[in-house]
């Protein structure tokens, strides 16, 4: 690990249109970058709000399947910031059990992409949000996207990312593993959380992973009302390892920064070593 960074997470309300939310998150990265931010992340699904199955693979397809990949590691190369595009709705690759079904799915897709502009990691998101939240509220992320199958840490200049997204927040093993087995000092939650969710999940188990896993947590996200009528909880929130939170992004687009020093994560792994602590039991 080396010394202090800077970190920002941007938040967005994302629409439709992969370059009307390029457009938007190009201006708020560059806020970001202009306030000394050397590590930027953007929340989940940051190109593409689209609820329409076929619609959504149309937008795709129509950027070479990249969901507008490069327009993103072209804001990392143009501010010389390390950017996590928290993730991105992107053509599903054959890979999975696509060919089981006769619609095609897309793939929710986190990149890591470094100074250079060159993609370093990627993670497509394990856990499916489908749920059925008893206000009417429906979501089946399975019939829309192929879910990922392998956990995925990335080496940062200050220290190991554990690579996730939103609904794979609620499964406390992933972090577990990305921590003890993969070594992630910093873990990043993307996400589009509900309002429903948001308001009665989202702090305390984000708190939670960073105090059961001593890491930093850094999950941005979306927020407000979109136009295909997902309403978003927002407050992307910043969170050191003792389970503090630095920064919270409320209720609005814009951009949160927090200084984070790495040695905070051998502090608090020091004072409760609880990674060394796991027993196995019947």
């Amino acid at each position: 690990m080396s010394g202090p960074f800077t970190v920002a997470c941007v938040q967005t309300t994302s629409s439709r249109e992969i370059s009307e939310n390029i457009n938007v998150v190009g201006a708020l990265v560059a806020d970001a970058a202009k306030a000394g931010a050397d590590f930027v992340l953007l929340p989940e699904t940051v190109n593409l709000m689209e609820n329409k199955g076929k619609l959504r693979v149309e937008k795709i397809t129509a950027g070479d399947g990249d969901g507008g990949l490069s327009a993103f590691q072209e804001m990392a190369s143009g501010s010389g910031i390390w950017l996590l595009a928290g993730s991105l709705v992107v053509m599903g690759d054959g890979g999975g059990d696509e060919a089981e079904t006769e619609k095609p799915r897309a793939i929710n897709r986190s990149f890591l992409i470094d100074p250079e502009g060159e993609v370093q990691a990627s993670y497509d998101k394990i856990h499916m949000f489908d749920v059925d939240l008893g206000n009417g509220e429906v979501h089946r992320e399975s019939k829309a996207y192929v879910q990922g199958e392998k956990a995925v840490t990335a080496t940062l200049p200050w220290g190991t990312l554990g690579m996730t997204v939103c609904y794979d927040l609620r499964f406390p093993h992933l972090y577990r593993a990305l921590s003890k087995d993969g070594g992630a000092d910093f873990l990043s939650v993307p996400s589009a959380f509900t309002r429903t969710t948001g308001a009665a999940h989202w702090h305390v188990l984000l708190r939670a992973r960073a105090i059961e896993n001593g890491c930093y947590v850094f999950a941005p996200a979306q927020c407000g009302d979109h136009e295909n009528g997902r309403k978003t909880y927002g407050h992307s929130l910043i969170i050191n390892p003792w389970g503090d939170i630095l920064a919270d992004g409320g209720a609005d687009t814009g951009v949160i920064t927090a200084e984070i020093d790495p040695a905070e994560v051998t502090k608090a792994r020091t004072t409760l070593p609880s990674l060394l602590h796991d027993r196995a039991f019947t």
